[in-house]
């Protein structure tokens, strides 16, 4: 018997410490995600956005190779218009205002105390 279930979001995460992807691929897969991949630099996000169109797309600003994940999240939001969330460590003044610049709007994370607050983060991204 077929039945029109509603497809859970699904979305991909981007951030070199896999032990850390893992652990929040976990807690997204509680919230009811789906996840399409774990991206460790901005070459396998891009790759992995065009070939799976995730719902939403959680970064890190510090990727292998330096702070890319602000450029990633940009070329992510423009020209797949997918929802960004950064979970970072980097939550200085001089970083935020960078992600502000060239990703506005989207919503940060500290890394440190992520749990409280991605349940709703994402959310109310998801539906604005």
């Amino acid at each position: 018997m077929d039945q029109d279930l509603p497809a859970q979001p699904r979305v991909l995460i981007v951030d070199d410490e896999y032990l850390f992807a893992l652990s929040l691929a976990a807690d997204m897969q509680a919230l009811g995600f789906d996840i399409c991949d774990i991206a460790a630099n901005r070459q396998d996000a891009f790759l992995q956005a065009m070939e799976d169109a995730p719902d939403i797309v959680l970064v890190d600003v510090n990727l292998e190779g330096g702070r890319e994940g602000i450029e990633a999240a940009r070329w992510l939001r423009e020209v797949c218009d997918i929802p960004i969330v950064f979970i970072t460590a980097y939550t200085d003044p001089h970083t935020i205002e960078r992600i502000r610049q060239q990703v506005p709007d989207a919503p940060v994370i500290a890394k440190t105390v992520y749990r409280d607050n991605l349940a709703r983060t994402v959310a109310e991204v998801r539906a604005s």
